[in-house]
């Protein structure tokens, strides 16, 4: 019997050798393997002007200027056959004066099988998941700093970063690109009290999927992250659909309590998105979406990008830059961009694109609806993402903590340069 298992384990470890050569043999016998990388940084220069109550360090601040590194990237790839992708991303976002030490995580490690254009699956690590452009954006490419992260729409309680561990399937087939995601999130130990929050039970299963449809040029389904903007490059017209589920994913109370009552995470979708370059040099990016977000009961939750706070907060928005971005309720979400013909600044030659975002989001938990404005403008040298000068700003509403309505406004500017090498 022993003898038998010897065996069998034997030539489960030849197979599993050979495979590599076996795929290989089966498709173009010249084809030479890629391997590819880079690294890309997002550098903050930051002015913020704080909500009320606001706590650096158990100080009272008002104002306050940072420098910091919004997002480190190193993406790896490989085309180890022509049917097998190997994918990773190490890096981090929010490397701050808060730290001394900058760690690197793996964000994504996957590997992915070509059987057609119309249907390739993959496992692992990865941002593969569906409802909408937004929450499966380049990071690289966006035409804003930072929006819309409302997207985002579990990010740092039960995803790492918008990443998950899962399988998936994808395609193109026609005008038609798809993805279906099966993914198990993150546990969360953190326990709701009496208010709807993510549930401390076992993680079920998030199935998510999103389709778009292709008017013009086909835009890429290699990686999971939509590029933001193609600028003069490409010319992209979309309507997608999209929706996510997780059962039992909310809990007003301790999930192994009898009388905890649990709800559904239910998420809908509909977007467009369309990249025109123009008669005269210049382009347009737009894009307009629709989100339903069903978390349970009133759920809310502020956040705030890169936040400098430490604790503290008076207002609704609690401390610093936060202000109610995610909830249960709907959303609209509007981008418009124009990229200038490139021209010459300073003997640089230069791409122009000013641009506005608009979150308007009517959250069952506030008394008012709440409304965020973007503002950037993108000085890219050479017309490139990898040296890339953006000056944005951020008006974002403050509700007051009693009423739930809204009682003013406060701004973040934001200076950044993006640099990629390789």
């Amino acid at each position: 019997m022993k003898s038998r298992k010897t065996q069998i384990f034997k030539l489960l470890f030849l197979l599993l050798i050979c495979l590599p050569s076996i795929a290989i043999s089966q498709d173009k016998k010249d084809f030479k393997p890629t391997f590819n990388w880079d690294v890309t940084g997002q550098i903050w220069a930051r002015y913020s002007d704080l909500n009320e109550g606001s706590l650096i360090y158990d100080e009272p601040t008002t104002q306050f200027f940072d420098i910091s590194i919004r997002r480190l990237r190193i993406p790896i790839s490989s085309q180890i056959t022509p049917r097998i992708f190997a994918y990773a991303i190490f890096g981090g976002n929010n490397y701050n004066f808060k730290q001394k030490t900058f760690t690197i995580e793996v964000l994504d490690l996957y590997v992915e099988y070509k059987f057609a254009d119309f249907l390739e699956a993959g496992f692992g690590k990865s941002g593969w998941q569906g409802l909408n452009r937004w929450n499966i954006r380049s990071a690289k490419t966006m035409m804003g700093l930072d929006s819309p992260l409302f997207t985002l729409n579990t990010v740092e309680i039960n995803d790492d970063l918008g990443r998950l561990f899962g399988a998936w399937i994808k395609g193109q087939a026609g005008k038609f690109d798809y993805r279906i995601a099966f993914n198990r999130p993150f546990a969360v130990t953190n326990i709701p009290d009496g208010e709807v929050n993510f549930a401390n039970n076992k993680p079920r299963v998030k199935t998510s999927t999103y389709v778009k449809y292709q008017i013009f040029e086909h835009e890429s389904n290699k990686s999971a992250y939509q590029t933001g903007t193609y600028l003069q490059t490409k010319k992209v017209f979309n309507f997608g659909a999209g929706y996510q589920f997780q059962p039992k994913a909310m809990s007003d109370g301790d999930a192994a309590l009898p009388g905890t009552t649990f709800y559904d995470m239910e998420h809908w979708a509909i977007d467009s998105f369309l990249n025109l370059p123009l008669a005269n040099d210049a382009a347009i990016t737009a894009y307009l979406g629709y989100y339903d977000y069903g978390f349970g009961k009133d759920y809310i939750r502020n956040v705030g990008a890169n936040n400098p706070t430490t604790s503290g907060g008076t207002d609704f928005n609690g401390p610093g830059v936060a202000f109610p971005m995610i909830g249960t309720g709907t959303s609209w979400y509007m981008q418009f961009g124009y990229a200038f013909k490139q021209t010459e600044v300073f003997n640089q030659p230069m791409i122009i694109q000013p641009n506005i975002a608009i979150q308007h989001s009517d959250w069952d938990a506030l008394n008012d609806k709440m409304t965020v404005f973007d503002f950037t403008t993108n000085f890219l040298i050479n017309g490139s993402h990898g040296n890339k000068i953006s000056l944005g700003y951020q008006y974002r509403p403050i509700f007051d903590a009693v009423t739930i309505e809204q009682k003013d406004y406060k701004g973040m500017a934001v200076l950044q340069y993006q640099i990629s090498f390789r």
